[in-house]
């Protein structure tokens, strides 16, 4: 966990400052590039920020980038893309041997996908209006120009199969995850993807098939587990014991096991368009978990997400729709049915677990809405409140 950005004073960036820039050409309706030479650039060269730019060609290049980047060279690093770019910094700043110093570097998100749920949540958290586009990309690139400093939660997450790994977002199963990616096949209709998406896996709903349980945060503070630690680089997993085992027993366990969709939240967004957590900015070390019952309606369903634009979607006190805020959670599907998506990527379908990290790295964000209960002086509590 960082408490200090070294080099960064007070929270924020250098004046001037220097900074890499990763951006992927292809991401969105390919025209990245185009609106980083055409906007990005001039403001930040008016803000005396300097830049190199790398273009990512592949999968993974910007995880291996960051990997043997040497990281003394800039300020900041950032990511111009969708969600899943930011997810690959991340996790490649994870994997390096210096990972506690590496991922004390800040981050920067500037939108130039179509999912950009994390930029959309930052200009949320700075006070501007929901907007889209190249607005949202203005504001993004103002944020940076300002160089104010925000810790931000971190999801680590490993699977029955023995992976680790880190989002930045969110984790969904069911409904949200087949509409992200099976909507990859209209990316260059830019963000209308994910409403052509949703009408297609509406008429074709699904059920999924699963165990969910849950840490939630008034119960954060009970003993922990008596199970060793899992084996693992990074942050220590305090809360959760091998997948193998069963949940401690001050968790929750949901006695439903027939889901629509479950949907695991560090940030407000779920796109730009979709203001899923209007309940408002995590706390330090809490997350979001929704989850959809069976037997919700289509059209209840569809009203659900319509509304969720607007953030007004929890005003329907829909009885199949449940909201908690948690610090871990458990995820075991029944069968193979449905696809996991962390950061909008696609992971198999297996079972997983996470617990939150608070004020594990740094973001480029307004001052405005700090994490509750955050002081750069001082290290925040060891349980979350």
């Amino acid at each position: 966990v960082c408490f200090f950005v070294a080099g960064c004073p007070g929270g924020l960036l250098p004046r001037p400052c220097r900074v890499l820039v990763l951006l992927n050409p292809q991401s969105g309706r390919g025209k990245a590039l185009q609106l980083f030479q055409t906007l990005v650039q001039p403001l930040l060269k008016e803000a005396e920020v300097s830049f190199e730019l790398m273009l990512t060609a592949r999968q993974n290049h910007a995880r291996e980038l960051v990997c043997a980047e040497e990281l003394g060279h800039w300020d900041a690093l950032v990511v111009m893309s969708g969600d899943g770019l930011m997810h690959e910094v991340v996790n490649g700043l994870m994997e390096r041997p210096d990972w506690e110093t590496a991922i004390q570097k800040p981050l920067c998100s500037l939108p130039g996908g179509s999912g950009n749920a994390l930029a959309a949540s930052l200009n949320y958290y700075a006070g501007y209006e929901q907007v889209t586009n190249e607005d949202l990309l203005t504001n993004c690139t103002q944020l940076l120009c300002r160089r104010h400093l925000s810790p931000m939660n971190l999801l680590s997450l490993h699977t029955a199969s023995g992976l680790q790994l880190y989002s930045v977002l969110s984790l969904a199963w069911g409904f949200v995850a087949d509409v992200d990616l099976e909507s990859e096949k209209y990316r260059r209709l830019g963000e209308i993807r994910f409403t052509v998406g949703t009408i297609f896996r509406l008429a074709t709903l699904r059920t999924y098939q699963g165990q969910l349980a849950y840490l939630p945060v008034g119960q954060a503070a009970s003993a922990v587990p008596a199970s060793p630690a899992l084996a693992q680089k990074g942050p220590v997993d305090t809360h959760l014991v091998p997948l193998e085992e069963p949940v401690p027993s001050h968790w929750t366990v949901v006695p439903e096991q027939d889901f629509v969709l479950v949907l695991v939240l560090l940030h407000t967004h779920l796109s730009r368009e979709l203001f899923a957590a209007p309940m408002g900015r995590c706390e330090a070390g809490v997350m979001h978990l929704f989850y959809v019952r069976a037997g919700v309606s289509r059209a209840m369903l569809l009203r659900l997400f319509l509304a969720m634009q607007k953030g007004k979607h929890m005003e329907y006190q829909c009885p199949y729709l449940v909201h908690v805020p948690v610090v871990a959670f458990r995820l075991e599907p029944k069968n193979q049915r449905g696809v996991f998506s962390v950061d909008g990527e696609l992971m198999a379908c297996e079972a997983v677990q996470g617990q939150v990290h608070p004020n594990s790295f740094w973001m480029v964000c307004g001052s405005r809405d700090a994490l509750s209960g955050w002081e750069p002086q001082r290290p925040p509590p060891e349980e979350p409140l």
